[in-house]
């Protein structure tokens, strides 16, 4: 029974407890963004907007793209996947970090939630949970636009969205535990300067292919490639063994990330 016992409590050391009463900030956060939903939504435009300028504009000029096993597809659904495992990244992690740093900071908001039954764990889960919905919002109406666009070639590619989410809780992981390590808002330039090198070169608008051997290396071990591939695989309907790597890799950055987040947060918040 001492072994369970131990055992037990080291698991509740490391899982991130709150569950049961996190769903009461999702609520709050839910109520508070109703009056803002244009601004919520505001990230989603910027991939559809180069889905049918590089997508479908350009896709004209450079035609099919070799995805490997003597396979080539066309140029707006290669691209399509990648903008749609952009679109869950951009919601989440905007959400995890620049909104939390307002409330950790600015607002005192979490000062507030701690006077109530919630704690501090609960905020983590509660606050990640949220970016995770955002995200996945995001990656929905991401693919309602795919669709009407005619760049879903497969029935793999309804699997998508929940590959959207645990791109989602990847980045909503790394998110919030930025959030509790920016100092001030200038400190947000550093991550945008990781976001668009990630954006731009994870295989999102060319095959990995075309990356030097050091490069390709370098493209796999980032998150957003990743998503990319996840999602790829499943919207051209390419799927193997790799998919089940992908999901993986992206539920442990999540988890690790939400476990930084709930510790720095609980030293922050309870000092």
């Amino acid at each position: 029974m001492s072994v369970v016992s131990t055992v037990a409590a080291a698991s509740r050391s490391l899982v991130p407890a709150g569950t049961g009463r996190a769903h009461l900030l999702v609520e709050r956060n839910f109520r508070a963004g109703r009056r803002f939903w244009p601004i919520l939504l505001s990230g989603f435009f910027e991939p559809v907007f180069y889905l049918y300028s590089l997508g479908i504009g350009l896709g004209a000029l450079v035609g099919t793209v070799d995805i490997g096993g003597g396979r080539t597809v066309g140029y707006p659904e290669f691209v399509a996947p990648a903008l749609l495992a952009a679109s869950a990244m951009n919601g989440a992690i905007f959400d995890a970090s620049h909104n939390v740093f307002w409330k950790l900071h600015y607002a005192r908001l979490y000062d507030i939630v701690l006077a109530t039954p919630l704690g501090v764990r609960d905020v983590a889960v509660g606050e990640v949970t949220w970016a995770l919905i955002r995200g996945g919002v995001y990656a929905a109406t991401f693919m309602i636009v795919a669709l009407v666009a005619g760049v879903v070639t497969s029935w793999w590619a309804v699997l998508a969205l929940p590959a959207a989410l645990l791109i989602g809780l990847a980045f909503a992981g790394v998110g919030l535990a930025t959030a509790t390590i920016m100092r001030s808002w200038q400190d947000f330039d550093l991550l945008q300067l990781v976001m668009l090198p990630l954006f731009l070169f994870s295989a999102t608008f060319y095959p990995l292919s075309t990356y030097p051997p050091v490069g390709q290396w370098i493209v796999r071990a980032t998150p957003l490639y990743q998503g990319v591939a996840l999602v790829r695989d499943l919207m051209l309907g390419t799927v193997g063994p790799a998919v089940i790597g992908h999901a993986c890799y992206l539920v442990l950055l999540g988890i690790a990330g939400l476990l930084v987040a709930a510790r720095r947060m609980t030293g922050m918040l309870l000092r």
